[in-house]
């Protein structure tokens, strides 16, 4: 469904060009999860918004090939592009706060995707689409949500709007780029279980960014870790895990903290 071939990231610069993403290579099946670690600046958001086609075409020099069912999203028209983004792609992005517009109320942002890309569906089609999607992610107050500006809801409510924003066309991939980074321990793991379902009922697609690698591996089957702009190592979730490969890697693990009893040890492991 998803290849990506050798994808490079310039930001233009004629003084001092710089790649943030280099040689990155990825091949996604239909109803996978992969999961993108790496720490802050390693490029996973930058190389998520390439295959969004969020990127500016003009400030940044980008290389290679992304495949999605064949067409390559690097050198479509920008027509076939948009009738893509929203529809059979979506992103769920890290801060719901600064992603909903907050002058308009949630219902109606739900249903844009449905107004850019069905436009034979008439108002009351498209209410009762957003309050069944509104639902499906299990928000208890459905009709007061859709009512409501997005300051009037929590944070954990913010997010799973924008989880059915994301899925109102039903896409064939959903890219989620640190969907739970704003939230507290308990509402992450309701999100995450929240994707799993979708991915199980829906087979959707799932890109799943994150720095945190003890989430991806309850979430993913296969990971790729990035550094620097490259992937420094790739595999099956537990092979990686269980068996890092790289120093880099080992050090992402070696961090994760782990409930402990006192005078136990305060870190998973060490390498």
């Amino acid at each position: 469904m998803l290849d990506i071939i050798d994808l490079n990231i310039e930001f233009h610069d004629h003084l001092m060009p710089e790649t943030v993403v280099r040689h990155f290579n990825l091949h996604m099946d239909p109803g996978e999860i992969v999961g993108l670690v790496g720490e802050s600046g390693s490029g996973k958001s930058m190389t998520a918004l390439a295959v969004a086609g969020l990127l500016s075409r003009h400030d940044m020099k980008k290389t290679g090939k992304i495949l999605f069912e064949g067409t390559d999203l690097l050198s479509c028209d920008r027509a076939l592009l948009r009738r893509l983004q929203g529809n059979r792609i979506s992103m769920i992005f890290q801060e719901p706060m600064t992603s909903l517009n907050p002058v308009y109320r949630i219902g109606w942002q739900v249903e844009e995707p449905l107004r850019i890309h069905h436009p034979e569906l008439d108002a009351k089609e498209r209410r009762a689409r957003a309050m069944r999607l509104l639902e499906e992610v299990e928000l208890s107050d459905p009709e007061r949500i859709y009512r409501s500006y997005p300051h009037q809801i929590s944070g954990g409510q913010r997010q799973r709007v924008m989880i059915a924003a994301a899925m109102i066309c039903e896409p064939e991939l959903l890219i989620a780029d640190e969907p739970t980074t704003a939230l507290d321990v308990t509402v992450q793991a309701q999100i995450v279980k929240l994707l799993q379902r979708i991915n199980k009922e829906k087979h959707t697609a799932i890109l799943f960014i994150s720095h945190d690698l003890s989430l991806v591996r309850r979430f993913c089957s296969r990971v790729v870790v990035m550094q620097g702009g490259n992937i420094v190592e790739s595999g099956p979730m537990e092979d990686v895990f269980e068996h890092p490969a790289q120093p880099y890697t080992r050090r992402l693990i070696a961090a994760i903290p782990v409930v402990r009893k006192k005078g136990g040890p305060t870190w998973r492991r060490k390498f």
